[in-house]
């Protein structure tokens, strides 16, 4: 069950409405994503939806009466306490109407936030004015009554929620230790102090709204690659539908300059592609008949005719979507250790407080007076927002930033688990190598003879050998189209024909010893087809799956990032395996395995390199097993099989390996950017409680403490990963 809590923006508050849900007999657990403003709640075996939303709509309005409740379905949401006029029009049946939430947040936020910037300006405009005049005749009676008319222009809202809360049996929230605090320094008579904290804390609360609204918008903005619509083929000319109504193996049309909408294998025409918010590539890619190409890519500058592979649903741009929307929800264990924390900081810190003002004067140490000030800079410095909205903060930047350079990562657990990879293992066919078979060395006296012979032989067969032959003849010739007689295949050995009247074998080593032709014997990588023609030795073709571009490159980098081993696991001989890991210096390989022995290997290797975190990188079907099995498994995305990228915790859109080390560059600077918030805040948070205890801290150090600590970490967060 998800629930869809809009204006939710405090972190504090989240934190306890969390708390009071997971508390419910119905909720077996519940976890807020104050990002995208929702929360999943499992539900207890026999549990009422629509009473456990009542339940929830209680506790959140106990602690945030403004926030809208709604049940949000993966079709539509049905918006509790909305108040746009979409909602309250009238439909056929007198009730409200559901309506996709991506629809509604855009036309529903944009003026509200418009509305709310114009007010903000206003407040902070004629509030600071009254401020400033109010400091100039401080020692005057119109001083003082102009210090509290700006103090109630900062702080009428503050002290109306306090109120309202503590009427609900809500206390201890920020409103009300902001109130008691200000309240308290009026009487003490710090009126500037007082209103400068209640300023301040306006302008935290602000800056916090707004970049949760900025990271929130990172995620919306994804939501210009979700088409809206597809121009189909039917029997009556091109029939323009939503995309989730055409079906595998219709045509549909694509003009210049519009998005792809569902994944597909061009039929007619050619085009270049922009493939930047897939692969985070700035350069165009070129397509053509015959071309796979995926939803969300733009076509830059030709008409296309494609025919439909996946569902809307399936579609690589929905599959997207679905797990970057999700990333922010997976909560790592910093995150939740800091949830935690924050539920026992603020009550101690206000027990603390309440300590402070109590007992030194009963036990003589002093005025009531004084240390009732000390425990008022106590209360200020209480709240623990800077933490509890930084962390999470940091770990979605580091999610998007990730994401536009093509890496997606399933959640902030998957970006702190990058970080301390050690370990890489590679899955070797369509990984480290294309995953397409290609001519790679011609050796003979007449090469393009050689070819020739070799195109005509499996011009007719669909192995991907043959095909790899035929296809290099092409770039320099047609087809081959000549007669051949006699034509035969032998099994274990190779082809026979007779080419006029002339005899050509192509096959192993084993067919020209079997026909007793002398021949010089290929000792290198790679798949060997021997030509022979009139029983003469003509030389020989080698055929392989090449090793992906700039790989040596990347792996390089990977190691000055930090990774220790590099291993390779394939299905290929041994001796295959042997010569391309000697060619990029990896640590160790295992060769001829089955599905099932990679994951015996992994768990070796996990058991030999226990102090480290291992990732494995693979592509196939049957690399599913082995990518759930390991620490952190990584799919290549582009060219990668569903159960793959759904199996996987990161997914590489464009199958470069050279991503890796971007990614682990952003997870390694996520996790600096979390410590050094965690650390600055603490440090700051204690440094001045200490300060006030022993009578060395003001109330502007205070305000420092929780409010300017909070918008720096909140920087430091949003900084460029």
């Amino acid at each position: 069950m998800k629930v869809y809590l809009r204006g939710l923006t405090c972190a504090n508050c989240a934190g306890k409405i969390e708390t009071a849900v997971n508390a419910l007999k119905e909720a077996r657990q519940a976890e807020i994503n104050l990002v995208k403003q929702t929360m999943d709640v499992s539900l207890a075996e026999g549990a009422e939806e629509q009473i456990v939303l009542e339940k929830i709509e209680k506790i959140v309005h106990k602690y945030e009466p403004e926030v809208a409740v709604a049940l949000e379905n993966k079709e539509s949401v049905k918006l509790k306490g909305c108040s746009c006029s979409r909602c309250h029009t009238e439909n056929d049946d007198h009730h409200h109407h559901d309506h996709d939430i991506h629809s509604h947040q855009h036309h529903h936020h944009q003026p509200v936030e418009e509305v709310d910037g114009k007010k903000l300006w206003l407040r902070f405009g004629c509030g600071g004015m009254i401020f400033l005049a109010a400091v100039f005749l401080r020692d005057s009676t119109a001083g003082i009554l102009l210090f509290l008319f700006s103090y109630g222009i900062f702080g009428y809202d503050v002290l109306l929620r306090a109120t309202k809360n503590i009427l609900r049996g809500q206390v201890f929230d920020e409103n009300f230790l902001m109130s008691l605090s200000t309240v308290g320094a009026i009487a003490i008579g710090e009126m500037p102090e007082a209103v400068f904290v209640m300023m301040f804390y306006q302008i935290g609360e602000a800056f916090q709204e707004y970049a949760v609204n900025r990271s929130r918008k990172s995620i919306t903005s994804l939501l210009d690659i979700r088409p809206d619509s597809a121009e189909v083929f039917t029997e009556n000319g091109i029939k323009r539908v939503h995309p989730d109504e055409v079906n595998i193996g219709d045509f549909i049309f694509v003009k210049a300059g519009e998005r792809i909408p569902l994944d597909g294998r061009i039929k007619e025409g050619s085009a270049l592609l922009d493939t930047a918010a897939l692969t985070g590539e700035a350069l165009p890619r070129g397509v053509a008949p015959g071309s796979d190409v995926l939803s969300g890519c733009i076509n830059l500058d030709g008409n296309l005719k494609i025919q439909v592979t996946r569902p809307f649903k399936d579609s690589t741009v929905m599959k997207i979507l679905e797990m970057v929307e999700n990333a922010a929800g997976k909560k790592s264990k910093t995150e939740r250790f800091i949830t935690r924390f924050a539920r026992v900081y603020t009550p101690v810190v206000v027990g603390l407080a309440v300590a402070l003002a109590l007992l030194p004067p009963i036990l003589g140490f002093g005025e009531f007076s004084m240390w009732f000030g000390r425990a008022l800079i106590f209360l200020v410095v209480s709240c623990p927002c800077a933490l509890v909205l930084s962390v999470p903060l940091s770990y979605f930047a580091g999610i998007g930033a990730a994401s536009k350079n093509g890496i997606l990562v399933k959640g902030g657990g998957d970006l702190d688990t990058l970080c301390h990879i050690t370990h890489l293992i590679f899955d070797k066919t369509g990984t480290l190598t294309k995953g397409k078979f290609s001519v790679v060395a011609i050796e003979g006296k007449e090469k393009e003879e050689l070819l020739y012979l070799a195109a005509l032989g499996e011009a007719n067969s669909n192995h991907p050998i043959a095909e790899a032959i035929v296809e290099e003849y092409e770039k320099i010739k047609k087809t081959p189209v000549d007669l051949i007689s006699g034509y035969k295949e032998l099994g274990g050995f190779g082809v026979s024909y007779s080419l006029d009247g002339e005899r050509v074998l192509l096959g192993n080593q084993r067919l020209l010893e079997q026909e007793n032709v002398a021949f010089s014997p290929f000792a290198g990588v790679g798949s060997v087809i021997y030509v022979a023609k009139n029983g003469k030795f003509k030389g020989y073709i080698v055929v392989a799956d090449t090793l992906k571009d700039g790989l040596q490159e990347a792996l390089t980098a990977l190691r000055q990032k930090g990774i220790q081993s590099l291993t390779m696991l394939t299905g290929d001989r041994k001796e295959n395996a042997e010569a391309m890991a000697n060619e990029l210096m990896l640590d160790g390989f295992y060769g001829e395995l089955l599905p099932q022995d990679k994951v015996r290997i992994l768990d070796e290797i996990k058991e030999r390199e226990a102090p480290g975190k291992i990732a494995f990188v693979g592509d196939g079907i049957n690399d599913a097993p082995v990518l759930a099995g390991a620490d952190l498994g990584i799919a290549m995305g582009g060219i990668g099989s569903d159960a793959a990228i759904e199996a996987a915790d990161v997914v590489l859109m464009d199958d470069d390996i050279g991503k890796l080390a971007v990614g682990l560059r952003i997870a390694k600077n996520t996790r600096t950017i979390v410590r050094q918030n965690i650390v600055f805040a603490l440090g700051i948070k204690a440094l001045v409680l200490i300060l006030s205890a022993v009578g060395m801290a003001s109330m502007w150090m205070a305000v420092f403490a929780d409010v300017g600590v909070a918008v720096l970490a909140i920087l430091n967060a949003m900084r460029k990963k």
